[in-house]
Formats: C-alpha cells, sequence, structure tokens
C-alpha cells in the first residue's frame, strides 16, 4: 500500500475512517528521516490492513503543533480512534515491525477500560 500524505484536510479523517494508522512526523531536511523513508515504505508493503501516513512538520505546521511535536522523525500508531505509540526517534526495520506486531496485539477493550479508569470514569 502506499504510503498517504496527510494535511489538515484529510488527517481528522484518515484517523477515524481507519482502525489502525501509523503516522511518520518528518521534515525534508531531516537525515534521520530520509533514513527511516525506506523502512517505513517496506512495512507499508508487508501491512496492507494498516493505514501508513506521513506528516511533513514543514508543510503542516499546525497538525506538527496539535501533537506537541518536537523531535522528529516521530512515530505515531492510532488504534480506533486513541493514540496507543508516540516516540521521537528513527527504528530499525525489525524494531519498527515488532513494535506494529505489538501495537496490533493490544486488546482495545482493555485500552479503552484503562482510558476510562484513568479518567474516572467506570
Amino acid at each position: 500500500m502506499a504510503t498517504l500524505e496527510l494535511n489538515t484536510e484529510n488527517f481528522q479523517q484518515t484517523i477515524n475512517d481507519n482502525a489502525t494508522v501509523i503516522v511518520d512526523f518528518w521534515a525534508p531536511w531531516c537525515a534521520p528521516c530520509r533514513g527511516f523513508a525506506p523502512t517505513f515504505e517496506a512495512a507499508s508493503e508487508k501491512q496492507p490492513g494498516i493505514v501508513f501516513a506521513k506528516v511533513n512538520t514543514e508543510e503542516q505546521q499546525e497538525i506538527a503543533g496539535a501533537f506537541n511535536i518536537r523531535s522528529i522523525p516521530t512515530l505515531m500508531i492510532f488504534r480506533d480512534q486513541i493514540i496507543i505509540y508516540s516516540e521521537a526517534g528513527a527504528l530499525p526495520g525489525a524494531a519498527f515491525e515488532q513494535l506494529i506486531e505489538q501495537a496490533m496485539a493490544l486488546d482495545m477493550d482493555t485500552v479503552r477500560a484503562e482510558i476510562a479508569g484513568q479518567q474516572g470514569v467506570a
């Protein structure tokens, strides 16, 4: 699957319309971002059920600001519109694949129950 470029027009709809979205926040001048790009693309080819998307932080400063992106690359994984992972730094291919496996193995009912518990809602 091709990587999707996200912007202010399609970001929220992409998150809302897909069960799992992995977002790479990057910039063209960032050497680690450019180094991670082939790893991100390769993973997108292996995982057809997941949306892989990129946010160019130079062009989409509003999105980067909304998510408090301070370092790039930053990876963010959304499952059922919930951020389950957010971390700065490029990952080697094997580590990225392991992260994806762990994200997909999460029981989202448990995640939602934990969030409700933290918010004081039963």
